[in-house]
C-alpha cells in the first residue's frame, strides 16, 4: 500500500528522532523472516532495552544523511530493519543472537558505532563483546586469581610445615 507524503514525512521525523537519540545503530537485513520470528525478535530486543524499527531504505538514508557520521554508509540491502539503543553494544549483540538462530533470515549488514559508520565485519566484532555484568565478573576473577593462588600456596606450606615438625 502506497504511503502519502504526510505519512512519509511522519516516518522520516520518527527516524530522525530515533537516530539522533541512539548511541549505536545496527542495520539488519531480514529477508524471509516469518511473522512469528519477527515478533520473537522484537520481544527479545525490547526486553534488553533495544528498539527495532522497519522503514523504507530511502527514508532511512535521508534520516542518516542528516547526521554527521564519519566514514561511508554501508549498502542497505533487502528488507531492512534498524536496531537501536542507548547501550552501545546491546543492539549488535542481541541481533547477532538471532542471526545465529536464523542464519538465512536475519543478517547484520552494518551500523553506526561511536558516530562512525561500521561495516558488517566491524559490527560483528562489536556483537561478540560480552554484556557488562559478564565483563565485570571476568575482571573480578582476573584480580582474584593471583590472590587465590597465593592462598593455596600458603595452605600447602602450612600443611607441609605441620607434617614435618
Amino acid at each position: 500500500m502506497a504511503r502519502t507524503k504526510a505519512q512519509k514525512q511522519e516516518i522520516l521525523e520518527k527516524l530522525k528522532t530515533l537516530v539522533g537519540g541512539a548511541k549505536s545503530l545496527v542495520f539488519v537485513n531480514m529477508h524471509g523472516l516469518k511473522v512469528a520470528d519477527a515478533n520473537a525478535l522484537r520481544r527479545k530486543l525490547k526486553s534488553e532495552g533495544v528498539g527495532f524499527f522497519v522503514a523504507k531504505k530511502t527514508l532511512t538514508a535521508k534520516a542518516l544523511d542528516g547526521q554527521k557520521y564519519a566514514g561511508t554508509m554501508p549498502a542497505l540491502v533487502g528488507e531492512f530493519g534498524l536496531a537501536y539503543g542507548v547501550d552501545q553494544v546491546a543492539p549488535a549483540r542481541e541481533v547477532y543472537e538471532f542471526q545465529k538462530k536464523l542464519k538465512e533470515q536475519v543478517n547484520i549488514v552494518g551500523g553506526v558505532f561511536e558516530n562512525k559508520y561500521m561495516s558488517k565485519e566491524e559490527m560483528m566484532s562489536i556483537a561478540l563483546i560480552p554484556p557488562l555484568k559478564t565483563l565485570q565478573g571476568m575482571f573480578v576473577n582476573l584480580i582474584n586469581s593471583p590472590i587465590q593462588g597465593f592462598v593455596m600456596a600458603l595452605d600447602q606450606i602450612s600443611k607441609k610445615g605441620t607434617v614435618t615438625a
